[in-house]
């Protein structure tokens, strides 16, 4: 929105298509309605590109009052400005509302710095139907009374359910509304014949507009001609005719209104341009009759009131019985009440201020003096009833005073809240005989008669009547004010949270009364228990409303008695939520009042120091001067808290400040112009440490890497494994050597002017080459691993095979190694053995030849891998040949030894044999009896 002088302006918003127009329940839509916008405003231009995030810091919305009121109001402005000082702002807009008595029904500040569409539209059109329809009905001489409330918790307060039964006045819109509605009608539509009911479908067809203009400018409309044409064809003369002869803005378009359901607010608010414009095109006499005729009404209806009390204080004095005279009670009681309810309108404000006018005032306070007539008189009726009925009688009018009594409204919600417990104590007292007295009625309506007086049946039935209602109203009215105290009391402590918050959202002072209002802040939340007090009264009003609602309430009452729970909550939650960021706020102030005395007093002290230095030698400068860019951090700490503490603290302190931060940054200044150039100097001395320490790491890795890559390795499993590790981490190592090299590079550019030029050959040369080198790194680094790795499985399998190869041989061994004879059996199976043995041995060995000469073959086809060696493979390799050629021939001395043992081993037993026979036959020979020679020769013949 630009805000300049001009035509009225728009408020663009990016989600919507056309202009911000108005719809619904008082909220604002995307229809091509609204083209309002304020005309004037001596500042530079503000614009409104989104409505709800630029209104959300409030500066724009002050700046928008101002305009409309001509009125100056306190702004919270600047780049540190924080959502507190947001909250702070549409707070001073919204009490500015409160103040030209305009009804905010649940508008909170929270709620439009949270940017809230639903919120800010319905502010906007608040703002809309006061300054541009309201401030121009109330001009007419039939405006109604304006409603007043004091705060967003009054809007709540003011809800026409759950609350006492005291006369309200009507909202706002609906005022100006029917205002703007009877000018309408009075001006135009009865003159041409048209009837005009609404701001809705009585526009569609234009003619409602051309009688508008009409009433103004009659030479420019023919109202034949207008009733023939089209909806859209009477639209746009209507619209053209009063931008360009009556100077009514275009805010517009045909398309807006001939639909189903027109705006009504877009309505109003084109139509209000009329009565803005052209107030009273013509004496309305009818008017001026209306208001002879309502005067004249006013004092018949006077004579009338002073006549009937006469005629009640005749009656009164009147001899009678008491059945005449209660009869001549209830027909004066009903002429009362017919001319009241007649005579209502009467009595309606005609006055701008809401006030009644003199005749008014002297009609209301006759009908009070009758009022208080007839009820002295009923109390003097009932008083003078037999026995007990007389007591019961006055009991009874207590009771029903206490019930259909009025409880004051307070502006202090606390006061309010009192005032209700009161009542319901003193109406506790009055209501606690209910039982006796009733018990004691029953049985006198049951006789007609106190111990056989007879009472007048009417009056007995009346008083019946009576009981019924105190009987059937009294529980519910005691549970209502229950309610009642505790809705109060809540409200009253969420005008107390107000109050505190708007006491702690100010512009603060020094550090020590800052340090003042967070001790009386933790005072007050800890102290108070606040956070838990609200609990504590939310949860008695909840339970209050419940006991309430179960008590046969009426649907709209337990409607609005739910709305305002949700309203009381939803603001809790707001206010909860500012009440907490106090205290952060708040330590953010004194810390930045600590950063900006430690800064400034740092500061003050080594700017004296500095200022003594320009004098003396230039070492002695470049030395002082080295730590130069932690004073410019320094400097730049206590303009940071400087300006955030300007922004947040009083005029006073804020004028100070910008006086000292001026007198300090004018001799920052002076110094920094001649001493700038030394900046560098700690600077370049951590770039050269940069890169000399970049160097020797790029340097060591180089070293590394290349005795790594390139140093001999004997081929076996192990070692290639080893290799092929270091290659791999030496891969994973290179993104960062490079990246490190490129910090070097950097930092040899950055020292290019503020060192010696053969130095700077020397760094770029160096580092020319260490890039070189890494880069080579890279080319190697894939292909050695790619190939190193290709050797890992040959060489896995050789190793497997060697190790089965000498175990196979030292199985072998064990066998050849033996020498002791074998049975037949054994030497067999041994043989067997040794076979197998030979065989695996075999096979593993010509296994570790084929893999042999295949890494051979590999190995002399490489480029990259001519630091690979075989002497060692080749030579384990010869040792398993030698070993081999060593077991077989070890086999087949083993074998020949082993069977020239066996031979022996043959003849002898047959030779044992022999023996062991011949033995036998020696040993039967000595057992016989006879003559030796005989024997001799029986035996070797």
């Amino acid at each position: 929105m630009d805000i300049r002088q001009g035509p009225p302006v728009l408020w663009n918003h990016p989600g919507h298509s056309g202009r911000i127009g108005v719809s619904g329940a008082g909220v604002l839509t995307g229809s091509r309605s609204d083209h309002w916008g304020p005309r004037a405003l001596h500042k530079p231009a503000l614009e409104v590109n989104d409505l709800f995030e630029d209104i959300k810091d409030g500066v724009k919305l002050l700046a928008l009052l101002e305009v409309l009121s001509g009125q100056r109001l306190p702004c919270e402005q600047g780049r540190q400005i924080k959502r507190i000082h947001w909250v702070s702002n549409i707070g001073t807009a919204l009490r500015f509302l409160e103040g030209r008595r305009i009804k905010l029904v649940n508008i909170h500040a929270t709620d439009i710095a949270d940017g809230r569409p639903s919120i800010v539209l319905g502010l906007i059109w608040t703002i809309i139907l006061y300054f541009q329809i309201e401030e121009l009905t109330s001009n007419l001489q039939a405006a109604e009374g304006l409603s007043t409330s004091n705060s967003s918790v009054d809007s709540m307060a003011s809800s026409e359910t759950g609350s006492p039964p005291v006369k309200r006045k009507q909202r706002l819109q609906g005022n100006a509304k029917r205002s703007l509605l009877r000018w309408v009608q009075s001006m135009a539509a009865k003159r041409q014949g048209i009837e005009v009911k609404d701001f809705g479908p009585s526009w569609r067809s234009g003619v409602a507009f051309h009688a508008v203009v009409h009433a103004i400018r009659p030479d420019l409309v023919d109202m034949e001609l207008v009733r023939r044409r089209s909806n859209r064809d009477n639209l746009e003369e209507a619209f053209s005719l009063a931008e360009n002869q009556l100077g009514i803005p275009r805010l517009l378009e045909p398309a807006d209104v001939d639909v189903d359901k027109p705006d009504e607010k877009s309505i109003m608010t084109y139509v209000a341009q009329f009565l803005k414009h052209y107030p009273n095109p013509h004496q309305d006499s009818d008017s001026q009759q209306d208001q002879r005729e309502e005067r004249k009404a006013l004092r018949e209806l006077k004579v009338f009131l002073d006549q009937l009390e006469r005629d009640i204080l005749r009656a009164q004095g009147a001899e009678g019985n008491l059945t005449d005279k209660y009869q001549v009670f209830k027909s004066f009681r009903v002429q009362y009440e017919m001319k009241k309810k007649q005579s209502e309108a009467l009595l309606q404000p005609m006055q701008r201020d809401g006030k009644l006018s003199v005749e008014q005032a002297l009609v209301k306070q006759a009908w009070d003096r009758l009022a208080i007539r007839l009820l002295d008189w009923h109390i003097h009726l009932d008083k003078s009833l037999p026995g007990p009925l007389g007591v019961m009688g006055a009991w009874l009018h207590r009771a029903e005073i206490a019930l259909r009594e009025e409880i004051p409204i307070h502006q202090a919600h606390e006061e309010t809240a009192n005032g209700v417990h009161r009542k319901l104590e003193q109406h506790k007292e009055v209501l606690m005989n209910l039982e006796s007295h009733r018990q004691t009625f029953q049985q006198i309506h049951r006789d007609r008669s106190v111990n056989g007086v007879p009472v007048p049946p009417e009056q007995l039935q009346d008083m019946a009547e009576r009981f019924n209602f105190v009987s059937t109203s009294s529980h519910a009215h005691l549970i209502k004010m229950e309610f009642w105290e505790m809705k109060y009391r809540l409200m009253a402590f969420l005008i107390l949270a107000e109050s505190k918050l708007k006491s702690w959202i100010i512009k603060y002072g020094r550090r020590d009364s800052v340090e003042l209002l967070l001790d009386g802040y933790v005072s007050f939340i800890e102290g108070y228990k606040f956070f838990d007090q609200y609990d504590i009264i939310y949860k008695a009003l909840k339970k209050a409303a419940e006991v309430y609602l179960n008590s046969d309430t009426l649907a709209e009452e337990a409607e609005g008695v739910g709305r305002f729970l949700g309203e009381a909550t939803a603001q809790w939650r707001n206010l909860a939520v500012e009440v907490r960021s106090v205290r952060s706020m708040l330590e953010e102030v004194i810390s930045n009042w600590d950063k900006y005395s430690s800064t400034v007093a740092a500061l003050q002290a080594w700017l004296e120091d500095a200022e003594q230095t320009l004098n003396q030698s230039e070492d002695a400068k470049r030395d002082f001067f080295r730590n130069l860019s932690h004073w410019i951090q320094q400097h730049m700490d206590m303009n940071d808290a400087g300006n955030f503490l300007i922004e947040t603290c009083d005029e006073t302190v804020s004028r100070d400040l910008k006086q000292q931060l001026l007198l300090l940054n004018g001799r920052w200044r002076e110094l920094f112009v001649k001493v700038k150039h030394y900046a560098r100097a700690d600077e370049v001395d951590k770039l050269r440490t940069d890169y000399q320490e970049g160097i020797k790491t790029l340097k060591l890795f180089l070293d590394v890497t290349n005795q790594k890559m390139t140093a001999p390795v004997q081929v076996s499993f192990l070692n290639v494994r080893t290799f092929v590790q270091d290659v791999e981490e030496t891969k994973h190592k290179l993104p960062a050597m490079e990246a490190a090299c490129k910090a070097a590079w950097r930092s040899a550019q950055l020292l290019n002017k503020d060192s010696p030029e053969e130095e700077v050959s020397q760094m770029l040369a160096l580092m020319a080459t260490v890039k070189e080198q890494l880069g080579k790194i890279r080319e190697r680094c894939l292909p050695l691993l790619r190939e190193s790795q290709s050797l890992l499985p040959p060489l896995e399998e050789m190793e497997k095979n060697i190790t089965g190869f000498y175990q196979a041989l030292e199985k072998a061994s064990r066998i050849t190694g033996s020498r002791d004879s074998e049975g037949p059996g054994d030497f067999k199976l041994k043989c067997q053995e040794l076979v197998t043995y030979t065989h695996s041995c075999k096979k593993c060995l010509s296994v570790i030849e084929r893999s042999h000469q295949s890494l051979q073959k590999t190995l002399d086809g490489s480029r990259t891998l001519q630091h690979m060696q075989t002497t060692l493979l080749q030579k384990r390799v010869a040792d398993l040949q030698s070993s081999s050629q060593v077991m077989i021939k070890e086999s087949a001395e083993w074998r020949k030894h082993v069977e020239a043992n066996s031979s022996l081993m043959k003849r002898f037993e047959e030779s044992r044999l022999e023996l062991e026979k011949v033995l036998k036959t020696a040993q039967s020979c000595l057992t016989e009896r006879g003559p030796p020679e005989e024997l001799l020769r029986r035996h070797t013949g």
